[in-house]
């Protein structure tokens, strides 16, 4: 697959995203993970697209954003042991991997105030998909356990310059 093919896969992905958010505006999360799960099952889908990774911490590469719809997605590319904080969403998010296995670690807030207590863990291969409510207090880490580079698409309900500030809230693990 050429560049052109995956950005035109790409904007496929973006216009069923935006068609999911029009149809069902009271579970976002749960729709746009449906077709994210969709693309992301197609080992192709990024071919072309520059998404390195980084030697210290995972990295977000921006797929597509609507402002007008205020949402964005983005490619997050996985080193071995790399992994997010414990955190919850300020925001709606759909997640799906592409590429690699991704171990997704569930916690529940500790009634005394000391850092969340794991709940589960579940594994995500390529296609699986994960999805959560505007709630900082539906807890997860993402983490790439395994040997190999891994790839997972993540879509939000902001704008993507607002990822780093209004996204989410890390708790101590």
């Amino acid at each position: 697959m050429n560049v052109i093919a995956a950005r035109t896969a790409i904007a496929a992905m973006a216009h069923g995203i935006s068609a999911a958010l029009r149809a069902t505006p009271r579970d976002p999360a749960a729709a746009v993970a449906q077709v994210l799960g969709h693309y992301a099952a197609d080992p192709t889908l990024l071919s072309g697209q520059h998404c390195p990774c980084r030697a210290d911490t995972y990295i977000r590469h921006l797929l597509h954003e609507d402002a007008e719809q205020g949402w964005a997605v983005a490619a997050l590319v996985w080193r071995p042991g790399q992994m997010s904080p414990v955190h919850g969403h300020r925001v709606w998010c759909a997640v799906a991997v592409h590429q690699g296995i991704m171990t997704e670690s569930f916690y529940v807030p500790d009634v005394a105030d000391g850092p969340p207590r794991q709940t589960g863990v579940a594994l995500r291969r390529p296609g699986d998909i994960t999805h959560g409510p505007a709630c900082p207090d539906a807890i997860h880490r993402l983490a790439n356990l395994g040997t190999e580079t891994a790839v997972s698409i993540h879509a939000y309900g902001l704008p993507y310059a607002r990822f780093c500030s209004n996204l989410n809230t890390v708790h101590a693990a």
